[in-house]
């Protein structure tokens, strides 16, 4: 090893996704919304200004924040934005993070967690989640750093009733607690009611998953003022200009069609209801889902030789190789066409 290469920090990166490129592929590995989105978006895409892309944007996103502040009912100072909720994550964790003292979240939840406290060099513990793969509140009843969860979680796509983590939240008014509500629209409980009563309480959210914008990657965080100020302060210490134009224009557009944003989340929440149950009929496990995606094991076939053959045949899905969750499939709800061709090739292996 050179002597320079001693001081290089060295973690395990996140491991995100495969993005495959072939022709004909059915891809339900990464959670993506498989709806365009809104014809306001694309409108707006339509008549950008592009000579302003010589410009650099507006380093607040006033645009953007101010149209999630009027949706949300939030007022001025209480909105953060950034490049994807993983962005906004990122953040928090360098924000608010910072004592001896170990930040808690559960051992089986978004992967990129136990990667952000390492990069960030903060002390964690990781609470296992019950044989049924949910929370106890009582294993975050003591000392710590702050709290991260999930809900509803990842990959498990379980929902925590709101009482739960409104428990949790009280039993820890000294330290900052995170609420990543990447999936809420499909059918969790928001902690929304909840951030006029916390002051300690952060709440955040994507466009990747309900509003079919991943590729834009916008994220958000709602709280305090004192939190969205400390974010802020952060930011403006590391990057000034997150946002582009684009994701702000096409990020506040979004917000302007109710009509076709909840027509999409019906039509996915509609064909997650009726492939869980043609998947148990052919002796699936499914998780009761409160996400864009069903958690599911077999009963008799392996779940990392399914993710092979299916693979195999075009179809993408998501297998992990942790130690409780190896028997598992993660498989994103696409549209009802690409759903029968699951089922169709799950029938012939």
């Amino acid at each position: 090893m050179n002597k320079w290469e001693e001081n290089i920090r060295k973690v395990e990166p996140y491991i995100p996704g495969e993005q495959p490129q072939e022709k004909d592929m059915i891809k339900l590995n990464t959670n993506e919304n498989p709806y365009p989105p809104s014809p306001k978006v694309v409108e707006a895409h339509q008549n950008m200004d592009t000579d302003r892309f010589a410009l650099y944007p507006d380093p607040s996103s006033s645009e953007l924040v101010q149209a999630l502040e009027r949706y949300y009912g939030r007022e001025s100072g209480q909105v953060f934005t950034g490049v994807g909720s993983d962005d906004v994550l990122s953040l928090a964790f360098l924000t608010f993070f910072n004592s001896d003292k170990p930040v808690l979240f559960p051992d089986v939840t978004y992967s990129f967690y136990p990667v952000w406290a390492k990069v960030y060099q903060i002390p964690y513990e990781c609470p296992p989640l019950d044989e049924d793969f949910r929370i106890r509140p009582g294993d975050y009843m003591r000392e710590n750093g702050g709290i991260v969860i999930a809900n509803p979680n990842a990959p498990t796509s379980i929902g925590m009733p709101l009482r739960q983590v409104e428990e949790i939240i009280r039993g820890n008014p000294d330290v900052v607690v995170i609420i990543d509500e990447a999936y809420v629209d499909f059918g969790g409980e928001t902690v929304l009611p909840l951030l006029d009563r916390y002051e300690n309480l952060l709440v955040v959210r994507t466009y990747s998953k309900s509003r079919s914008l991943a590729g834009m990657r916008i994220g958000f965080a709602m709280g305090s003022r004192r939190l969205i100020q400390a974010l802020n302060d952060v930011k403006e210490s590391v990057n000034s200009y997150t946002m582009n134009m684009e994701s702000i224009r096409l990020g506040a557009a979004s917000l302007e069609d109710e009509e076709y944003f909840q027509s999409c989340l019906d039509r996915i929440v509609g064909t997650r209801t009726r492939v869980k149950r043609e998947l148990e009929g052919r002796g699936f496990i499914c998780l009761d889902s409160c996400t864009n995606f069903l958690f599911v094991r077999h009963e008799r076939k392996s779940a990392g030789i399914l993710f092979e053959e299916l693979q195999r045949r075009k179809i993408f899905v998501r297998h992990f190789g942790g130690e409780r969750i190896r028997d598992y499939l993660r498989i994103t709800i696409g549209t009802d066409q690409q759903m029968d061709r699951l089922l169709e090739v799950l029938d012939e292996l």
